[in-house]
């Protein structure tokens, strides 16, 4: 049955009528695009609603994130905390120290492998170690599960972890063919294992607290709570791959301008270990500060402890020498003069040994053309100059005293020379243990109580926005997809053929055509059970229409056909012909549809007894008229399907059938087959005084429809028009403006 027409909402008026604009701007109208949606809104609504559904599976599925934080203080410091070591502070262009320290330099620093892959190693964040999940819930599953010990396994597949699984991997090591690898732990009974490489045989085989080597694989595990057969994913992570999953989740940033306070924070799925990680973090890069500002002065002091022996014997040796020529030549006494030039020479060796002390110092940092170098270089030279002058004046003495004069010089310099090496050293060392860096930690790492991911109610928000916007991707590909006709203007300025009627939808013809389907007996017309539907009365203007169309013909038969199935031509053919018939006409309806013909069904009447057996001649004409329960309507089945339709339709006296139906009738309209299926509809539009075509709303190509015209043409049928059938009223209340607007006018019950 041919009545199916596109669901939408009813039309409670009488009468439609529809006014096309005669100009056509391009793109679409706010009334176009509401229509649009009105039209495809149960597949916005059934995108959207995948849209949240998987917004809720994600949010059941994804796993929450923490971040832990702290605080760092970066801060000018000398090299010592107390005031007693202001002292210190002649040492400072020896020692290296009270420069400046810059918040960007030690946020690289906290950012540099210097600090992470220590802790990295400590922590064993190379080493990733997880149960195997069932795929998609399983590891949601696990997560939720607060019982006590294992849960129990879903669906009985033990060899997945369903809650309560637990792994500690001490150490893996793995071929460097086999870094960034997965490889998969199976646990066995009594505490036995086997680890696979893949999935063909295992690389080893050990026993949970025993370390296990084979084949450039070694694996200590020390602890593991699961069942026998439950599997977990191992895989030992190269130095670049730890680095950067640890830096994805780590930031360093400065709070405020030039505070000097940089917040550190470290993201990750696991709230207990996240902390630990930042605390290791900034314990590591504290001592890397202290250790860095104290390193210089644990150089010079190594430095000077390998001088003090070697300064000590030559003080011991000059001391000896001394002693030993007083005794050799008994006691002498130095007189005022040479007591004076002994205490300038000592001044003055003192002073060369001390500059070049420090010129060694500063080799160790500039080159020999540094101006400080070069500068240590001529203040030697001039001390040089005034110690040879020195050794002019004690020339002219006698050789008793000048030999006196030079042991006792030597003494008095060794002597001086290793009193402040011993006393630089010790100030060194007192440096050393006061160091305490330019950095501390303000906050320790703090771990948030609530995750700061997105929450499950944002996820399923997001998802909604997400299914709305790909529902309106959805509509934009099925127009785009859908080339069909939705609007008669196309058909009238594409075909060059008046649509001579518009049949909105009707809900009530849909209800009438599923209660026909499964009632049996005598069914029920759209035109009698409703008749102020507005279908019936476009179709009431239609009958005006066919009035002025059979004027100048010479038969007073109308054919209905069209391009192809599910049109409902069917539905317009008897509803017309009860509209004609309640205007006083004579109708009668022939189902020439000989293949599959139903009109017999809406009227409650027997299918035999009609054309085939009339074609037969194995009936009269009077047999096969057979009235319905409409004043002046008569209809004439099909009667036995035919094995050779076509041949049949083609006989004389089909032809003869009509013409006695034409005179013994006012209108005569005959329901045939889709053109397009096949030729039956060609063969009866020679026999017919007009040829309407139905369309419908929706269903068609524009080429369609052009196809099916240039057929009935090519057998001499001229297609007088179209009946444009299941217009949407309500998407073309929303046009108004754009292609056309609907006039509708109601009856009213009130006097």
């Amino acid at each position: 049955m041919e009545h199916d027409q596109f669901k939408s909402a009813p039309v409670p008026h009488s009468q439609v009528y529809s006014r096309l604009d005669d100009s056509d701007e391009g793109g679409l109208a706010l009334g176009e695009i509401i229509g649009i949606l009105m039209e495809y809104r149960w597949v916005i609504a059934a995108v959207t609603a995948l849209g949240v559904l998987l917004g809720a599976a994600w949010a059941f599925i994804v796993k929450p994130v923490y971040r832990a934080d702290a605080l760092v203080q970066v801060e000018e410091k000398g090299p010592g905390g107390s005031s007693a070591m202001s002292a210190l502070k002649d040492l400072g262009p020896l020692l290296g120290i009270g420069g400046d320290t810059t918040v960007a330099a030690e946020q690289e620093i906290l950012n540099s492998r210097l600090v992470l892959e220590k802790v990295i190693q400590k922590k064993r964040l190379n080493i990733q170690a997880d149960p195997r999940y069932f795929p998609l819930v399983g590891q949601a599953i696990a997560r939720r599960y607060k019982g006590e010990g294992l849960n129990t396994p879903w669906f009985g597949l033990s060899s997945f972890a369903w809650g309560g699984e637990d792994i500690q991997v001490d150490a893996l090591d793995v071929p460097r063919d086999w870094l960034d690898q997965k490889l998969v732990f199976v646990l066995g009974e009594g505490g036995r294992f086997e680890l696979f490489a893949d999935d063909d045989e295992p690389v080893l085989t050990g026993k949970i607290g025993e370390r296990a080597t084979s084949k450039g694989f070694s694996i200590f595990v020390p602890k593991v709570v699961a069942r026998p057969g439950t599997r977990f994913k191992l895989m030992r992570l190269s130095p670049d791959e730890a680095l950067a999953r640890l830096t994805k989740q780590y930031t360093v940033k400065e709070r405020g301008k030039k505070s000097g306070i940089l917040e550190v924070s470290l993201k990750g799925e696991d709230a207990d270990r996240i902390g630990v990680v930042l605390d290791d973090i900034l314990n590591t890069y504290v001592r890397q500060n202290v250790e860095r500002r104290s390193a210089e002065a644990e150089n010079t002091l190594k430095f000077l402890e390998t001088q003090l022996p070697e300064v000590k014997r030559q003080l011991d040796a000059a001391e000896a020498a001394y002693n030993g020529y007083r005794q050799s030549r008994g006691s002498l006494d130095l007189s005022l003069e040479t007591q004076s030039v002994l205490g300038s020479i000592v001044e003055v060796d003192n002073q060369i040994v001390a500059l070049k002390q420090e010129r060694d110092e500063l080799r160790q940092y500039f080159t020999p053309e540094h101006p400080r170098i070069q500068a240590a270089d001529a203040k030697l030279e001039k001390l040089k100059a005034r110690r040879a002058e020195f050794d002019g004046a004690i020339s002219k003495l006698p050789d008793t005293q000048q030999t006196v004069l030079r042991l006792a010089r030597d003494v008095e310099v060794y002597t001086t020379l290793y009193t402040d090496l011993v006393n630089t050293a010790q100030q060194l060392r007192v440096t050393k243990a006061g160091t305490i860096g330019d950095v501390r930690i303000v906050d320790v790492a703090a771990v948030t109580n609530l995750p700061v991911s997105l929450k499950p109610i944002a996820i399923i928000a997001i998802g909604s926005v997400l299914g709305v916007l790909s529902s309106f991707v959805v509509v934009w590909v099925l127009r785009s997809l859908n080339v069909v006709v939705e609007d008669p203007e196309e058909v009238e300025s594409k075909l060059g053929l008046p649509v001579y009627a518009s049949i909105p939808h009707s809900n009530e013809e849909v209800t009438i055509s599923k209660r026909n389907k499964s009632a049996k007996g005598m069914g029920t017309l759209l035109a009698v059970s409703n008749p102020e539907d507005d279908a019936i009365e476009s179709l009431r203007s239609l009958r005006t229409t066919i009035h002025f169309a059979l004027l100048d013909a010479q038969q007073n038969s109308l054919l209905i056909t069209g391009a192809s199935p599910g049109l409902g031509k069917s539905f317009i053919s008897k509803n017309l012909g009860a509209v004609l018939a309640q205007a006083g006409k004579r109708v009668v309806i022939v189902d020439a549809d000989l293949r599959r013909g139903h009109i017999n069904k809406e009227f409650g009447l027997a299918r035999e007894a009609g054309i085939s057996e009339f074609v037969a001649d194995s009936v009269k004409l009077d047999e096969i008229i057979k009235p319905t329960s409409v004043s002046n309507l008569w209809v004439v089945t099909t009667g036995q399907i035919p094995p050779n339709p076509s041949e049949l339709l083609m006989h004389l006296r089909f032809e003869e059938l009509l013409e006695k139906l034409a005179e013994r009738f006012d209108t005569l309209i005959v329901d045939a087959p889709p053109i397009l299926a096949v030729s039956d509809a060609a063969i009866i539009g020679r026999h017919v005084g007009a040829t309407l075509m139905v369309a419908r709303a929706g269903r068609h190509p524009i080429r369609e429809l052009e196809q099916a015209v240039k057929r009935l043409n090519q057998s001499g049928v001229q297609v007088k028009g179209f009946v444009f059938n299941d217009l949407d009223t309500d998407r073309q209340r929303y046009r108004y403006g754009y292609k056309g607007y609907v006039y509708r006018y109601s009856y009213s019950n009130k006097t």
